[in-house]
């Protein structure tokens, strides 16, 4: 005889036995439930004050009797709660309601984390008959966003639903859908964003601020060509130390998750090794948070040596306290004769590897930093000032590098679109050189571990002669960005290196906008793409670099040419400019890392003795 599952404490002999009865009953494959079924289930439930239910598979037989308590109903493990995207479980539910209720919270869970057939809830009346029959089935994506159909029958005798045919058409339904998401290949993900909870982690921040994070997230994802299918905000006092959301808030997402079929979840905070893998095995989905999706964007972004090296130890470095052993990795392996004990677990071999990886990564990117210093000593011995571009990533900086070297670094509308550190050198007019660096861009919570990889890539700007801190001046969330590059900055000790702030991108801005962002002498608007305020901008650099002593500097100007459209012309007072510049042969000496050719400034800069 088979067992009956659940709550059974309490209950007497000769209900049990009346519940065990029930795997002899048999429905029709295409109803829902029997009016003799039903009737039983009713009786028992009536006798012993418990909700009673039984899982019903596609050929009518019973295959799991329950019992629980006046108010729910726990099933038995049935299996992965994602067994397929386009077949359902095989199962129906059908239970007892002793309040006359409709199907609960936990019934549209049950029905969607499990993938049934369906669930029904049969009313009890107090006369032990059945009474309403309320049912449940899941439905295929919809422009609604519902995620089952709710329907309810006055009696057992009116249902005409053809269970059999109406979980067919579903999971063609799902077919169709899961082999149109195929055809396109990327991951698709819903996006979370996290606000609310202050002083944990610095993820203390309003709904702004975090709605202003999540659109930064989807930008992340777009980079990283992750398909975001949909995004939600949860705020939230006080982090869940399981599932940061929360764990009725993290269902949802599960259920929506099914039904638009994502293959993973991306979380706009740091998650915990625990959080993470709470959540992982809650959701059988892939579980990615902000670091490692940034992390991942590296990943795809490193061409050269150097950075492939910097990013394998920052994943490393995120991987390892993240490392836990599941079945087999925790078998600890046999000493054989002579060395029997308790040996190495898997995970502490792997924990291991890991850590000698880590070792051997940190010491070859310290004899990359050591090149890299010897470079920049010799590039410093000719006394040329360098220019360093720093700045929030997608502000535009590769295309200011190449709208003033005329380069063709790659320039994209997406972040971190360039990742290796470039270097240009460029030649003012009287032979006055600078080399020009295009470093990694900047973003808010910014992985400590990334910033410590790239430390000796970002240890040149403290050699440089001036930074040049560019900004998206059309973004409306400028201010955060700016704070986000200071405080990176900050940590790599350069808070009193001079700079000069750059507002990029006043083509985007509406007209006249831009004239009230330029101000005082450290301060300039710029369009790279357009190359509108460009001779300004060179202005004003060679002001900053030449005018403490490195070459004697009197009144200079600047000639628009065909580079700055709209620049101001010279005061008639002014002596005529010279004819532009050509081409400079390059003097001997070492060049920076992997310049080309010297190249002309596309302005004409002059002095007046």
């Amino acid at each position: 005889m088979e067992d009956v599952l659940g709550n059974t404490l309490g209950l007497k002999a000769s209900q049990l036995h009346a519940l065990r009865r029930t795997y002899r009953r048999r429905v029709d494959a295409r109803t829902i439930v029997s009016p003799e079924l039903a009737r039983h289930l009713v009786e028992v439930s009536l006798e012993t004050g418990r909700q009673v239910g039984v899982l019903l598979d596609r050929k009518g037989d019973v295959q799991a009797v329950m019992v629980g308590d006046a108010r729910k109903l726990e099933l038995p493990d049935v299996g992965r709660g994602r067994a397929g995207e386009s077949r359902l479980r095989g199962l129906r539910l059908v239970h007892t309601h002793l309040q006359g209720e409709p199907l609960t919270r936990d019934d549209h869970t049950d029905l969607a984390l499990l993938r049934l057939d369906l669930v029904a809830a049969i009313e009890v009346r107090e006369d032990g008959l059945p009474g309403k029959v309320h049912w449940a089935h899941l439905l295929p994506e919809n422009p609604q966003g519902t995620l089952w159909k709710d329907e309810v029958a006055e009696s057992i005798h009116a249902l005409d639903h053809d269970a059999l045919a109406g979980v067919q058409a579903l999971e063609e339904e799902f077919a169709r859908a899961r082999a149109a998401r195929r055809t396109g290949g990327r991951e698709r993900a819903i996006l979370v964003g996290y606000g609310g909870g202050a002083g944990h982690k610095g993820r203390g921040r309003g709904r702004a601020e975090a709605e202003a994070s999540l659109q930064e997230l989807r930008e992340l994802a777009r980079t990283a060509s992750v398909e975001v299918i949909d995004a939600t905000l949860q705020l939230r006092r006080d982090p869940d130390p399981r599932y940061l959301i929360g764990k009725g808030k993290l269902e949802d997402i599960v259920l929506r998750s099914m039904q638009l079929m994502a293959t993973m979840i991306v979380f706009d905070a740091e998650l915990s090794p625990s959080q993470a893998r709470h959540i992982a095995e809650a959701t059988s989905l892939k579980i990615l948070d902000r670091t490692q999706l940034i992390l991942d964007i590296f990943a795809q972004r490193a061409q050269s040596a150097d950075g492939k090296l910097q990013v394998e130890l920052a994943q490393l470095r995120y991987l390892y306290p993240r490392l836990v052993g599941r079945d087999e990795s925790l078998s600890r392996l046999a000493g054989g004769i002579g060395g029997r004990g308790p040996g190495e677990t898997k995970l502490e071999i792997d924990r291991r590897r890991v850590r000698d990886r880590i070792t051997a990564l940190e010491r070859r990117i310290e004899a990359l930093g050591a090149s890299r210093s010897l470079r920049r000593k010799q590039r410093n011995a000719r006394g040329l000032p360098v220019l360093s571009i720093v700045g929030y990533t997608n502000a535009g900086k590769s295309t200011l590098l190449n709208a003033l070297t005329d380069s063709d670094v790659l320039a994209e509308d997406k972040l971190f679109a360039t990742l290796d550190p470039t270097s240009r050198r460029l030649r003012f007019p009287r032979d006055r050189e600078v080399i020009v660096t295009d470093t990694v861009g900047f973003i808010r919570d910014l992985p400590p571990d990334l910033v410590d990889a790239f430390r000796a890539t970002l240890e040149e700007l403290s050699d440089a002669d001036l930074l040049l801190h560019v900004v998206d001046a059309s973004d409306p969330r400028q201010d955060g960005q700016i704070a986000a590059v200071e405080a990176v900055l900050s940590t790599l000790g350069l808070e009193g290196k001079r700079r000069m702030l750059v507002l990029n991108k006043i083509d985007r801005l509406p007209a006249g906008a831009a004239a009230g962002l330029a101000g005082g002498a450290e301060r300039v608007a710029v369009s790279a793409v357009t190359r509108e305020g460009l001779p300004e901008l060179l202005v004003r650099c060679e002001r900053l670099l030449w005018a403490q002593g490195r070459v004697a500097l009197g009144d200079v100007a600047a000639d628009p040419g065909p580079v700055a459209q709209g620049a101001p012309e010279p005061s008639s007072a002014s002596a005529p400019p010279p004819p532009a510049p050509e081409r400079a042969e390059e003097p001997p000496g070492p060049a920076a890392d992997g310049a080309p050719a010297p190249r002309l400034l596309p302005a004409a800069l002059r002095r007046v003795s």
